[in-house]
């Protein structure tokens, strides 16, 4: 077996050509002094100058994406580790949901243990360790990169398939002639077969259903509860809480067979409309069961994601160059690279400082 062009004697470094990392290098920001290592090579022909230093730390954060359809906390609520706040909960990404932590202000401008438990929570983060994480007006959770999230003491299996919508989608044809009607219950947009344009297209009858909600599209709405730890992610423990009654000129009629589901396939529930047509629960039928699994099997297993965000200043820059903003400029030109300790990295758009995160 060859290595780096000579015959491999077994020993996993490459001696051929060090590779530079810099972990653990330091640094010698925010002097003037050059980074501690500045190493240059000819590469096919072009001269390639790796300069190695740390991120700012006290202008470092990290975003967490968690995978769950609970409900964590409202928008904005602080989060704290150890009783002191270290960042806060930020918009949810399709579902899923998403923490900003760290950044200046925690790490600088509060309280001296507010700083110190900031950087120590980045610190464990950041080496893929569990950290014990409690939401304002919301919950305790455990998040560790790579694992899935721990919520309130359960731990979470798996992430939705998609929203309600998103799963007519995906499964109104494995319905089609096994149940009359199918909703699926989500906090963002719960999904109905019979009025979803995926419905429409395979021809699916209308059933007179009316759901309590902000309609949308058809077959999709908006706001049929609260977010909470129920059905889909809404604080709904009993999911015909979110219809109203039957229209039997529009197609309800005694003995319509309906199937409520979760956007998990974690929660069914299987009814008929009696006389009055009111729903009524009935054991679950062995035709549908295979599709409720279909929809579990499709989920993704519940992680927890760890986005690390660094800054890099203009007097870190000065380090290297005579005019850092050439260097700034370089970057965006795709002409010099940044990684973190050899990891590729994206780098934001930015004025004196430039942050990027991996």
């Amino acid at each position: 077996m060859s290595f780096a062009g000579e015959e491999w004697d077994g020993n996993p470094v490459n001696r051929a050509r060090r590779f530079v990392t810099g972990i653990g290098a330091g640094t010698t920001y925010p002097d003037y002094k050059p980074a501690p290592f500045i190493v240059s090579q000819e590469v096919e022909g072009v001269d390639l100058v790796t300069v190695v230093t740390e991120g700012i730390f006290s202008y470092c954060g990290v975003k967490v994406k968690i995978d769950t359809d609970r409900h964590l906390g409202p928008e904005t609520a602080t989060v704290r580790a150890q009783g002191e706040p270290v960042g806060h909960v930020t918009t949810a990404e399709y579902g899923s949901q998403m923490l900003s932590l760290g950044g200046v202000r925690h790490l600088t401008g509060g309280s001296k243990p507010e700083g110190r438990i900031t950087c120590d929570t980045l610190l464990a983060l950041c080496n893929r360790q569990p950290v014990e994480l409690t939401i304002d007006e919301g919950s305790t959770i455990v998040v560790q990169a790579g694992k899935p999230p721990v919520i309130d003491g359960a731990v979470e299996h798996r992430m939705r398939v998609g929203c309600g919508s998103a799963t007519i989608g995906m499964f109104a044809t494995q319905w089609k002639g096994l149940v009359d009607e199918v909703v699926v219950v989500d906090d963002h947009i719960t999904g109905v077969v019979s009025e979803h344009q995926a419905g429409k297209v395979i021809d699916w009858p209308d059933t007179g259903i009316k759901i309590l909600g902000r309609r949308s599209t058809p077959g999709r709405y908006f706001k049929v509860s609260e977010p909470g730890l129920g059905w889909g992610g809404t604080t709904i423990s009993d999911p015909l809480e979110i219809l109203g009654p039957w229209n039997e000129k529009k197609g309800a009629r005694p003995g319509l067979s309906l199937l409520m589901v979760s956007t998990t396939g974690e929660q069914f529930a299987y009814y008929e409309l009696d006389e009055t047509l009111t729903p009524v629960e009935k054991p679950f039928p062995d035709r549908l069961r295979r599709s409720v699994e279909l929809i579990e099997e499709n989920c993704e297993p519940a992680l927890c994601t760890v986005l690390f965000m660094g800054g890099a200043g203009g007097s870190l820059r000065a380090g290297v160059t005579e005019n850092p903003v050439n260097l700034t400029r370089s970057v965006q030109r795709l002409q010099t690279y940044v990684t973190c300790g050899g990891a590729p990295a994206y780098v934001w758009p930015g004025a004196a400082s430039r942050s990027w995160s991996t």
